[in-house]
């Protein structure tokens, strides 16, 4: 697929520092890398994201996420490949990526369940992470890249 433009945030300069910053400060929070990693890659699944997904597998692997659990995460309800505090990232990251499909985006439950695993910290790196990864596939995929601006730690990506 052939870009319509360079990346937004390789036009505007200015915009990717802050977008780094936030990914630095994620992963300063004390959330496990492989939980980070497997949440970008979900996010990226649900958006469509193709450039995301594949960035964000490459960074999962070398955060030492195993491929059987890569390619359980789609179905992460219905395996038993991830642990209660993972279940509880990947839901919240579901329901705040997909805010128009209920009235109550992020319900109690689903927060309760978050909040149980993750200290307020570690619950405001996964809500940035969450944030941030949206708007990355946003980029991604309006402009048709090819890969995105950074990948889940902050790093450029070739």
């Amino acid at each position: 697929m052939r870009s319509r433009m360079r990346n937004p945030a390789d036009v505007l300069t200015d915009a990717a520092r802050p977008l780094k910053e936030i990914m630095a400060a994620v992963h300063a929070a004390g959330v496990d890398p492989r939980t980070l990693a497997l949440v970008h890659v979900r996010i990226s699944q649900v958006n469509g994201c193709g450039a995301d997904v594949e960035d964000g597998v490459r960074t999962a692997r070398e955060a030492g996420v195993g491929d059987e659990r890569l390619l359980a995460l789609a179905a992460w309800r219905d395996t038993a490949h991830f642990t209660p505090a993972e279940r509880a990232a990947l839901e919240l990251a579901e329901a705040a990526t997909r805010l128009a499909d209920r009235p109550d985006a992020v319900g109690d439950p689903t927060w309760d369940r978050a909040a149980t695993h993750y200290d307020e910290r570690q619950l405001a790196a996964l809500i940035l992470l969450i944030g941030t990864t949206n708007l990355l596939n946003r980029l991604a995929a309006t402009t048709r890249q090819s890969a995105p601006l950074t990948d889940t730690t902050g790093r450029n990506r070739p």
